[in-house]
């Protein structure tokens, strides 16, 4: 096991209202396949890095949110503490949702080396709007492999920031996840059944499979779900040799240590632990059921260190990542 480095207590995030009222947002767009992306930039009040953010899975949003469930706008706190430090943010909606609807014929039907393609469009037009030699590319929890696949072939990328990534393939997440909840045994052989069948390319039979299961693997997600389990997180990481972060949350309920430590050890780093992060980058307890209702809260700050352990990676590795 690699040692975790630990994150030192005390460290306050809080963007101050003297450094909020010297940061600058615009909304901005770049071209998709068959329509315009959406996305907003700050900018800090003085020129300096710039950091595209990659949101996790489902509909999240730019800011974070998603109809699901989750509240606050964790990416747009840490955009705004971000430039707080220094450090200007792209944040993007994802091709077919929200404000990229128009990007994508069928959302359900992009691959995650469509949403990668759309990361390098998003790094171009950081440097063009910035000036900055290239663009960090930061993403979040699913936003990780994303953001993998796009580094692997950008020239635009200074390097990759990991926070709450998957570092396993994500069928392995998805059964760990399902197997926590011991109702869900019964139904564990139809999930292995038609994991099997999405991991070989085939579309699964759901004849006479558990209502719950069905609407999890709803057909009209079998293309998005065939591109997901063809990517192991670590692997995919191995191939890249920019700079490389791997921050993950001590309480995260989703995505767990040995994840962040299968990143790391993919490029022979150890990741960075923050205590009492949970996955929406927020402080919460251990309990699950208490960390799941965090979720919802519409004022929750982002958890302390965060944003200062990106940005000490992103200064401190600036001159040896530009092209």
């Amino acid at each position: 096991m690699n040692r975790f480095a630990a994150i030192a207590a005390g460290l306050v995030l809080g963007v101050t209202a003297a450094a909020a009222a010297a940061q600058t947002s615009q909304d901005v767009e770049v071209s998709g396949p068959s329509g315009r992306l959406g996305g907003s930039y700050i900018a800090p009040s003085q020129d300096g890095p710039v950091v595209v953010i990659i949101p996790g899975s489902g509909p999240t949003d730019r800011n974070g949110n998603s109809p699901l469930g989750v509240a606050g706008g964790a990416y747009q706190r840490l955009a705004e503490a971000l430039a707080a430090r220094g450090i200007g943010s792209i944040r993007i909606d994802k091709r077919g949702m929200f404000a990229s609807a128009a990007a994508a014929v069928d959302p359900n039907a992009v691959r995650m080396t469509d949403y990668a393609e759309d990361v390098r469009a998003w790094t171009a037009e950081a440097r063009r709007l910035t000036g900055a030699p290239c663009a960090w590319v930061l993403g979040h929890s699913e936003g990780g492999l994303v953001g993998t696949l796009a580094v692997q072939t950008d020239p635009n990328a200074c390097g990759l920031v990991l926070v709450s990534a998957p570092g396993r393939p994500l069928q392995t997440l998805l059964r760990e996840q399902l197997t926590a909840n011991p109702a869900n045994a019964p139904i564990m052989s139809q999930v292995d059944a038609i994991i099997a069948a999405l991991e070989a390319g085939q579309t699964p039979d759901l004849t006479g499979v558990h209502p719950g299961v069905a609407a999890l693997f709803n057909p009209v997600l079998n293309t998005y779900f065939t591109s997901l389990f063809s990517h192991d997180p670590a692997e995919e990481l191995g191939r890249y040799g920019g700079p490389v972060l791997v921050v993950q949350g001590e309480t995260d309920i989703q995505v767990t240590a040995a994840d962040a430590e299968r990143l790391a050890a993919a490029r022979g780093l150890e990741p960075v632990m923050i205590p009492g992060m949970n996955h929406v980058l927020r402080d919460a307890p251990a309990d699950r059921a208490a960390n799941a209702a965090t979720y919802r809260l519409t004022d929750a700050p982002l958890s302390d260190g965060l944003a200062d352990v990106i940005v000490d990676f992103i200064k401190g590795s600036r001159a040896a990542s530009v092209p």
